[in-house]
């Protein structure tokens, strides 16, 4: 507690004036804030991660399930009834599908379960609102953490799953957290614009519901982008869920490297909304403990 309680001392000194927007816009304040909470954030992502199961039989188990139960649904209905691969239609196998699609869930379930949770989480926290020097703002970064956490375990899975397939780790594989990190910043952003969102207007958090739904369907996760008719692929392409799954398949599955045009695009839209989400938090946060 004895770090925690000189952040909190060093990084908040309570005054009537309310900060203007243009101070948030910086990104070494951001770097600055999140780093003076960064114990307080390491305790809430490991509430995070041991809360979720807690009381079960299987603990982080369940980590596990999941994934591997939406793994199985989704090989049998796109890649057995819809006859969906990953590659060549000649080539392509379903176990090849199976490790493809794995690998897709594992990096939009990072967005989605940050995205997901983002509009009730701090209407679902009104005691951390009503205290003035609590920093809301590591609510969403811990939901992220422990998001992160989850794909960590998945991707040693699916690396498990690549050696009893008897199919060779590429080198390339150490690129992925490359193809993740633009995923974090986006998935961060989108979530402190929805969490100050959600405190206001309710109705956000069915909305965000029905377009997680959407976006899982419009982004390549169950499909590969040559799939997608050449007419439609750069409209799927302005989509950064695609270049950054695509980029997470051609280093874990194809011994491929991203492809660094779009992937240095992906990067440069994901600190913009990054640095808007949170200054766009920052701005709100005085006026949360009004609503909730």
């Amino acid at each position: 507690m004895g770090p925690q309680s000189a952040a909190f001392t060093q990084s908040r000194i309570i005054t009537a004036e309310i900060p203007r927007f243009c101070r948030y816009m910086s990104p070494a304040v951001m770097i600055r804030d999140l780093y003076a909470f960064r114990y307080l954030i390491r305790q809430f992502i490991w509430r995070e991660v041991a809360g979720r199961y807690k009381g079960t039989y299987l603990g982080l188990v369940w980590s596990l399930i999941h994934p591997l139960m939406t793994l199985v649904v989704y090989t049998f209905v796109f890649g057995v009834i819809l006859n969906v691969r990953f590659g060549p239609q000649s080539e392509g196998s379903q176990l090849d599908f199976a490790l493809n699609l794995f690998c897709g869930l594992i990096v939009y379930n990072i967005f989605s379960t940050c995205v997901g949770r983002a509009p009730a989480l701090i209407v679902g926290n009104p005691n951390y609102v009503k205290r003035v020097v609590f920093p809301l703002e590591v609510l969403p970064v811990a939901i992220l953490g422990s998001a992160i956490v989850d794909a960590a375990i998945g991707l040693a899975v699916l690396v498990v799953m690549l050696l009893a397939t008897s199919v060779d780790i590429p080198w390339t594989i150490v690129l992925f957290p490359l193809c993740v990190a633009p995923l974090c910043a986006l998935s961060l952003g989108v979530a402190w614009f929805l969490a100050a969102i959600g405190v206001f207007l309710r109705d956000v958090g069915q909305a965000v519901t029905v377009g997680l739904q959407l976006l899982f369907f419009l982004s390549p996760v169950v499909y590969p982008l040559s799939s997608v008719p050449e007419s439609f692929q750069l409209i799927v392409k302005l989509n950064p869920l695609t270049t950054i799954l695509e980029g997470a398949r051609r280093t874990v599955m194809l011994g491929l490297p991203p492809e660094w045009l779009w992937w240095s695009v992906v990067v440069a839209v994901s600190l913009i909304v990054l640095q808007l989400g949170y200054a766009w938090f920052m701005r709100s946060k005085r006026g949360f403990a009004d609503v909730v």
